[in-house]
């Protein structure tokens, strides 16, 4: 059985990919994902991890360096967050066009301006639309548990896409937690051999990303959409098969006290931990109060959610982002489109909270319900409310 050790979650996560047996790493260090990397290149430097550390000049060159150590075959690793990841903007579409199994954490953290290295999700909510899979985390052992699972999931040939592990930049990656790290036998089984099944080959030569004129363009984004929506019942296996084998348990849509419930909180990341202390205290008093949780962003989850929330009468939807000039965050504007037509009954509220690292309480989801209660009553319209705003 594995053993459960303290550890810094950014570190559990190196191990994670040490255990992968990655060939290529690249990452350019960017706070806070840079224990991450630091370790992998201690691992590297010490003969622990047998791979390439690529040392490179910005995070655009890491994912390209990445990109390109992919498409010849290898087993790829990078991280990043912030300015880091927006850098990598326009080559992250094209890690997913090529198809390339190429494994990313996103340690996430505000974008500026004002310059905030603090957490929220507004980097990874701008990268929403790349053709990448992506989960989201709440504990250390779901982040160590998700890397592994990552690896497990690009490597199948029914996907062969990049995939994102999404784990709050220092409110989670820098807190020490007891984490069950396994032993290299007892992953080795679980994780299949890497094997890119479309890859650069001076014997067998073909061409990689070349220009899409009009009358191939459209055919050629359906072909990653389709691929990233069929990814899922690989994901779903590979989450099964890990609770077969190991005893933990991972869903799309997870839920907390919601039988019964007729006000749902949905949440996301490392503030869910804080919004199961708050539907303990409201079931206490009697309210009918409980939490959903996506862990599963690209694909979305789209039917289990709707049917974690098909007898709610109130979903308050947090986001940790806020998308300026649409009214709201983007995680409230999909689940109301996912909801669309669901009972007339059912009212669905957007807040927004802990951007730029405010300190996220039990208080703030207290006062969430409250004004979600009162907006219902009221008959206010379904716009968005920052909590902790501050008069300026």
């Amino acid at each position: 059985m594995p053993t459960r050790t303290p550890i810094e979650v950014s570190i559990a996560i190196s191990k994670a990919v040490q255990q992968a047996d990655v060939d290529v790493i690249a990452a350019y260090p960017i706070t806070p994902q840079t224990h991450i990397v630091e370790h992998l290149s201690e691992l590297v430097a010490d003969g622990e991890l047998q791979a390439a550390f690529i040392n490179v000049e910005s995070e655009h060159s890491a994912l390209s360096a990445v990109i390109g150590a992919a498409a010849a075959g290898a087993s790829t690793f990078t991280a990043s967050c912030s300015q880091g990841l927006a850098l990598m903007h326009e080559i992250l579409f094209i890690a997913a066009s090529l198809r390339l199994p190429i494994v990313m954490v996103v340690t996430t953290r505000a974008l500026s301006g004002p310059i905030s290295i603090w957490n929220d999700h507004s980097d990874i909510m701008a990268e929403r639309d790349i053709g990448w899979l992506q989960v989201f985390c709440e504990t250390g052992q779901e982040a160590y548990d998700a890397v592994l699972q990552a690896f497990r999931i690009v490597r199948d040939p029914k996907v062969q896409l990049p995939m994102m592990v999404n784990v709050d930049g220092f409110n989670l990656t820098h807190v020490i937690e007891p984490v069950y790290l396994f032993e290299q036998e007892e992953i080795r089984d679980y994780l299949p051999e890497h094997r890119q099944l479309l890859r650069l080959d001076i014997d067998h030569p073909l061409t990689m990303g070349p220009v899409g004129v009009p009358e191939v363009y459209t055919e050629a984004k359906k072909q990653v959409d389709a691929a990233l929506v069929g990814a899922k019942p690989v994901v779903l296996a590979a989450w099964q098969e890990f609770a077969e084998r190991y005893g933990r348990f991972y869903q799309p849509v997870e839920t907390y006290q919601v039988e019964g419930a007729e006000i749902i909180l949905l949440t996301m990341g490392v503030i869910s931990r804080t919004a199961m202390s708050a539907v303990d205290r409201l079931r206490a008093t009697g309210k009918p109060v409980g939490l959903v949780r996506l862990r599963l962003w690209r694909p979305f989850p789209l039917e289990e959610l709707r049917n974690c929330v098909r007898h709610a009468k109130i979903i308050a939807v947090i986001d940790r982002h806020l998308s300026l000039g649409a009214h709201g965050g983007p995680v409230c504007l999909e689940v109301r489109a996912a909801l669309y037509d669901l009972p007339e009954r059912l009212r669905i509220f957007g807040f927004v909270l802990g951007l730029g690292g405010r300190d996220v309480t039990v208080a703030d989801f207290l006062e969430i319900v409250d004004r979600a209660e009162h907006y219902a009553a009221a008959g206010q319209p379904e716009e968005y409310s920052l909590i902790g705003l501050r008069e300026v």
